[in-house]
């Protein structure tokens, strides 16, 4: 696989404002003289344990141990690997990445992927000037417009009109350069079942780019403006797929470029926007979407036609910690919120659910009631697991004891995912006055099964949103799993692992100092772990300038990989960060390094106290005369700071 150039990252890590960067999904306030901090966005918390250094670029959670610098960054949040990471910030900030030079045969591939995208890009072009440009075009845009959308949010989302004319993108493709195998390959273009020839796929529909997170088009979804029955005159073959009924929407199939459940409509346009508001709605339709952002609610998505994937789960999660689900009120609709509640109780997603009027679509009550309409019902959401045990309720029939039955039975599961919380008191207290029962005896009722069913599904919080697990994305989990964290898997951290710690961290806060420190004590003898070893023969071999830039474990296309050393740079993240949040202190840094000695000594001390016939004298009286040292070291501290932050 082909590398980036060095000197291509560098340069993307120089153009990056760290700040700004993290900024969007947690807000930030300045903790140090190179440390700001703010909620963790990898797991739920009320006091802030995240911290950054905005000068050397990484990150680091005392809550969870997240860890690792602007790249990693954006590979947990976006879900990108390390290459989509850099490209997607150098196409950010205007950097221009040069290659090394790369097997012939992955150079095909990527050159391949590039032409075809450039394809479908030129199409998105020509359909959207089609749609505007176009007389056939006029009813369509009497569609749009009618609907509600302006010119300004169509054109926002690239909507266009694909002609009715059978071989239009594939002559005009064919003058561009392409050919017919690329058209096939990005599904632009098929074969007629009766003679073989070549047509366009998309004719006569308002077509919907649909891009990924970074915005490049993938496919495209399309809408038919004849009726169901209607087919095409003229083409080599009849109809969208030579013959039968014309489907109302058709979509891209599964290709080298686009896959079926991996995206979510709108979601290029959303993620900022989502991630400032720490919500992300979810809806159905294309022109849904389009009028919600229209209506200034741009954090919208849709599912593309598709029904809910776990892959655009994950896409929800990177973009905000809670999804409200408007979702039509039909049965597919309950389906998909039903699935989402299933596929969140594996990640850290609080479901809520925006109630519309039965048989109406945000598009809809848009168009006909205002954007005051749809931002009410926003405000008016409610927890799914309240939804759920809602709709129970209403489509029930309490009025006999066999309904009610019925009702307790078909609640049981939902209450089987709620722990002891005050949202299961509430609703258990819901379920008895509905149904005309004692309270104690609608709780008994609704738990009995409980444990055949298990407590561990989406309920996890008093929201009933989801589980509480799911913190951050797969190479953060790794680190975890392998004890990267301070303490290792078991997150415990001794006192003396706590001191060494400290002392690392003062020792990058103050580089000289630092250097002189470390080079006067024994590594093997002084620090407590293999971990704390390889940190302090990092930062003394080199590495106090710049601890993570020189950390082993990075190259320009791998990042930390997995064959780097990925305990060592956690730990050297959050090392970087607790130093930002201190001034440079060389007094407070002798004094830690006289701390580590001594305890040295101790040791040294009990173990040969453990020893038959061992003379110590020579231990204490070495102790003795250091222990003097460190009194006077740490009086002139205390001096020197007037006993602040000692």
């Amino acid at each position: 696989m082909a590398l980036y150039k060095t000197e291509s990252k560098d340069r993307v890590r120089d153009a990056v404002d760290f700040v700004e960067l993290v900024s969007a999904r947690t807000e930030l306030r300045r903790a140090g003289p190179a440390r700001y901090e703010g909620l963790c966005p990898f797991h739920e918390e009320r006091t802030p344990s995240f911290g950054i250094d905005p000068t050397q670029k990484v990150y680091y959670c005392f809550g969870c141990q997240s860890s690792g610098d602007l790249f990693t960054f954006v590979q947990e949040t976006e879900g990108v690997d390390f290459r989509g990471a850099l490209e997607l910030l150098a196409e950010r900030y205007g950097i221009e990445l040069e290659r090394e030079e790369e097997d012939p045969r992955e150079a095909e591939r990527r050159k391949k992927r590039e032409r075809l995208l450039e394809l479908l890009s030129r199409t998105a072009g020509y359909y959207e000037r089609v749609l505007w440009e176009s007389s056939e075009a006029a009813k369509a845009r009497e569609y749009l417009l009618g609907r509600g959308l302006s010119e300004e949010i169509l054109r926002e989302f690239r909507v266009g009109y694909a002609p009715s004319a059978w071989d239009r993108v594939l002559l005009a493709s064919r003058r561009g350069g392409f050919t017919e195998a690329e058209l096939y390959a990005t599904g632009l273009a098929q074969r007629s079942r009766e003679n073989g020839r070549p047509y366009d796929r998309f004719r006569s529909r308002i077509t919907f780019p649909l891009s990924d997170i970074r915005g490049r088009v993938l496919g495209f979804g399309a809408r038919a403006m004849e009726d169901e029955d209607a087919a095409e005159r003229g083409g080599p073959g009849r109809g969208d797929g030579g013959g039968g009924r014309r489907p109302k929407y058709l979509n891209t199939s599964d290709n080298d470029v686009y896959h079926k459940g991996l995206h979510l409509y709108g979601a290029d346009l959303a993620r900022a926007h989502a991630a400032k508001a720490g919500q992300v709605i979810l809806c159905e339709g294309y022109t849904d979407v389009i009028a919600l952002h229209q209506a200034g609610m741009r954090n919208a998505v849709g599912l593309m036609g598709t029904a809910l994937t776990s892959e655009q789960v994950g896409e929800l999660a990177r973009m905000a910690q809670t999804v409200l689900m408007a979702l039509d009120a039909d049965t597919a609709g309950q389906e998909a919120m039903l699935r989402a509640s299933a596929l969140a109780a594996k990640r850290k997603l609080e479901l809520r659910v925006v109630a519309l009027p039965e048989g109406a679509d945000p598009a809809e009550l848009i168009q006909r009631d205002g954007p005051e309409a749809i931002a009410s019902a926003v405000e008016r959401s409610v927890p799914f697991v309240r939804f759920r045990v809602e709709r129970v309720l209403a489509a029930g029939e309490t009025g006999s004891p066999e309904g009610r039955d019925r009702v307790i039975e078909e609640l049981r599961p939902v209450f089987a995912t709620l722990p002891p919380s005050a949202m299961r008191m509430e609703l258990t207290r819901l379920v008895s006055s509905r149904l005309a029962l004692p309270e104690s005896m609608a709780e008994q009722l609704l738990a009995r099964g409980a444990g055949r069913s298990g407590a561990r599904g989406a309920g996890g919080r008093s929201s009933g949103g989801g589980a509480s697990s799911g913190q951050g994305g797969a190479a953060t989990q790794a680190r975890r799993g392998n004890g990267g964290g301070p303490g290792g898997a078991s997150g415990g951290v001794s006192r003396r692992e706590d001191t060494e710690r400290a002392f690392l961290a003062l020792c990058i806060a103050a580089p000289e100092e630092g250097s002189v420190a470390l080079h006067a004590l024994d590594v093997e003898r002084d620090f407590s772990n293999d971990l704390l070893r390889r940190a302090a023969l990092h930062l003394r071999d080199g590495g106090l300038e710049a601890p993570m830039a020189q950390a082993p474990g990075e190259s320009a296309e791998e990042g930390s990989g997995p064959n780097g050393d990925e305990q060592l740079r956690g730990l050297l993240a959050e090392l970087i960060v607790q130093a930002g949040g201190e001034a440079p202190n060389p007094g407070m840094l002798e004094v830690q390094r006289l701390q580590l000695e001594l305890a040295r000594l101790e040791r040294g001390i009990q173990r040969a106290r453990g020893q038959e016939g061992t003379d110590v004298t020579g231990l204490a009286r070495e102790k003795a005369a250091l222990k003097i040292e460190f009194d006077r070291a740490y009086a002139r501290v205390l001096e020197e700071t007037g006993d602040r932050g000692v």
